[in-house]
């Protein structure tokens, strides 16, 4: 790892938490597609369409998490049972009503928003600057969707508070 000029002590503490975001992204995807296929009623074409988006962008990360893991000379976590161990998230039951499937969506980004704050805290003590830019790109990814669902939910009488 000497090309990288990153201290290999202070990389695995963020190995660590990449790795938990990679369990994470699994789980997250996985609950997408379940929701994608087992949604009914009346938003089905809004959410049908919305999560298949969602799918294929979380698809993207977990590559993107598996290979800066595989970057900074360590190897991920590649099997469902560590996945499901070591994940901030649960599966969800395939009769979740299309409401429910976007509030346990909006939890789940609640929790992978703190996972990866949790990674770039460990990636800053290391001067990872790399994983720091990867990660701070799906915070803001991942905020603007937690917003559009959340709009998604409100009533056209709700508002926002003022400034």
């Amino acid at each position: 790892m000497n090309y990288l000029n990153l201290n290999k002590e202070e990389t695995l503490k963020t190995v660590k938490e990449l790795d938990i975001l990679l369990s994470d992204y699994h789980l997250y995807y996985q609950k997408l597609r379940n929701f994608h296929w087992n949604v009914v009623g009346k938003h089905f074409f809004d959410l049908h369409i919305k999560f298949e988006e969602m799918y294929d962008d979380a698809k993207l990360k977990i590559d993107e998490i598996a290979e800066r893991i595989l970057t900074l000379r360590y190897q991920p976590t590649s099997n469902f049972t560590d996945y499901l161990k070591m994940s901030n998230l649960k599966e969800s039951s395939s009769n979740t009503k299309d409401l429910d499937m976007v509030k346990i969506l909006l939890e789940d980004h609640g929790k992978l928003l703190k996972q990866m704050r949790l990674v770039i805290d460990k990636a800053t003590e290391a001067d990872d600057e790399g994983t720091i830019d990867l990660i701070g790109a799906y915070i803001g990814n991942i905020e603007k969707v937690s917003w559009m669902l959340d709009a998604w939910t409100m009533k056209s009488s709700d508002t926002y508070p003022e400034a």
